[in-house]
């Protein structure tokens, strides 16, 4: 079987290997180079150690609605904020 990488160094596996490690979308794997250049791939189990500190603190004071709104425009400012690294200028 063969798969091609893309210019963002991706990869589609091929339907028949998904199926056959029964992987879905979200899956994580494993890779591992050998020393002859083998590609060695295995699913990652989830674990709850993965989501270590998504829970809310017991100690955390909870945080008010202005707080939430301004964290969330932040989160957008930085988000959509024009970058000018490796632009054309409008005249070109």
């Amino acid at each position: 079987m063969f798969a091609t990488l893309t210019s963002k160094g991706q990869i589609t596996l091929p339907k028949e290997i998904r199926d056959h490690l029964n992987l879905d979308a979200g899956a994580i794997l494993d890779f591992q180079v050998q020393a002859d250049n083998t590609i060695i791939a295995r699913q990652v189990q989830p674990d709850a150690r993965r989501i270590r500190g998504l829970l809310k603190s017991r100690h955390a004071a909870p945080l008010t609605v202005e707080q939430m709104d301004e964290a969330v425009s932040k989160h957008l400012r930085d988000k959509h904020a024009p970058s000018h690294a490796g632009r054309k200028s409008a005249g070109r």
